[in-house]
C-alpha cells in the first residue's frame, strides 16, 4: 500500500482527481488531493508545496519518518512545478509528472513556454491553433465530466508563475514521467525530448488526452500502482 499526493494542473483543483482516487483506494492505497491556493494572488510555489504537506499531514497523520507506506507525488501539468518541491520534503518514494511541464532551477513558470520551445512545438502540430477547450483539454472526457471539470476552475495566483523555481538541482527521488499519447494541448514528442533532456529519462505512455484523470482513470491507476510494485 502506498500513499498518493497528487497536486492538480493549472486553474484547476483536487477534484480533477476523484475518479482516480477512488480506483487508487479500491487497490487499497490512501489518496491526498489537496487544492492549492492557487486562488490567492499573493500565493508563491512555496505556499503550493506548504498547503500539500500540510493536507498530507492532517490526512494520513504520521511525521515522514514514522510512516511505513511509501509516499507517490503525482503532479499534473503545471503542478510539475509543485511536486518536486513536495516529494524532496516529504522523502518520497517516487515522483511522477504526468503530462507534467518539467522545470530547471531558477525557471520562471511563466517563461518555461518559451525557454522549452514549448510554444514553438504547439504551433508545429497544430495544437496552438485550438481554442475550445473541450477540444484541447477535454476532447475525450465525458461531457457532463467536462462541464463540471469547466465549472470548477479557479484562478491561478501571478505570483507563482513570476518566482524561479527554487530547487538548486533536481530531487534525489526517483522520477517517472507520463506522456498521454492523444494530448491536444502538449505535443507528445516534445515531451519525450524534454523528458530526455532534462531528466534522463525515457517516458511512459498512456493513451487519452491532457485531462486523462477523467478519461481513463482505470488505466492511470493500473500505471501508478505498477511504480509502487517495481
Amino acid at each position: 500500500m502506498a500513499t498518493f499526493v497528487l497536486i492538480h494542473g493549472g486553474g484547476d483543483s483536487g477534484w480533477a482527481w476523484h475518479l482516480l482516487e477512488a480506483e487508487l483506494r479500491a487497490r487499497g492505497h490512501e489518496t491526498v488531493a489537496p487544492d492549492l491556493p492557487s486562488d490567492q494572488p499573493s500565493a508563491g510555489l512555496g505556499d503550493y508545496a506548504d498547503a500539500v504537506v500540510e493536507a498530507v499531514g492532517e490526512t494520513v497523520g504520521e511525521a515522514v519518518g514514522e510512516r511505513q507506506n511509501p509516499v507517490v507525488v503525482v503532479g499534473h501539468s503545471y503542478g510539475a512545478f509543485t511536486a518536486p518541491l513536495v516529494a524532496e520534503r516529504l522523502r518520497a518514494g517516487v515522483l511522477v509528472l504526468l503530462a507534467g511541464m518539467i522545470p530547471a532551477p531558477g525557471e520562471r513558470p511563466d517563461d518555461w513556454w518559451e525557454s522549452t520551445g514549448c510554444n514553438e512545438a504547439r504551433e508545429t502540430a497544430g495544437l496552438a491553433a485550438i481554442e475550445d477547450p473541450f477540444e484541447s483539454f477535454y476532447h475525450d472526457v465525458p461531457r457532463g465530466l467536462a462541464e463540471e471539470s469547466m465549472r470548477r476552475e479557479r484562478g491561478e495566483s501571478s505570483r507563482a508563475g513570476s518566482e524561479p523555481w527554487p530547487l538548486p538541482a533536481w530531487p534525489d527521488v526517483p522520477t517517472k514521467f507520463i506522456i498521454c499519447k492523444d494530448d491536444h494541448f502538449f505535443p507528445p514528442e516534445f515531451f519525450r525530448d524534454l523528458a530526455r533532456a532534462r531528466l534522463g529519462i525515457t517516458p511512459d505512455e498512456i493513451g487519452g488526452g491532457h485531462c486523462v484523470a477523467l478519461s481513463r482513470p482505470k488505466e492511470l491507476a493500473d500505471l501508478l500502482a505498477g511504480y509502487v510494485k517495481g
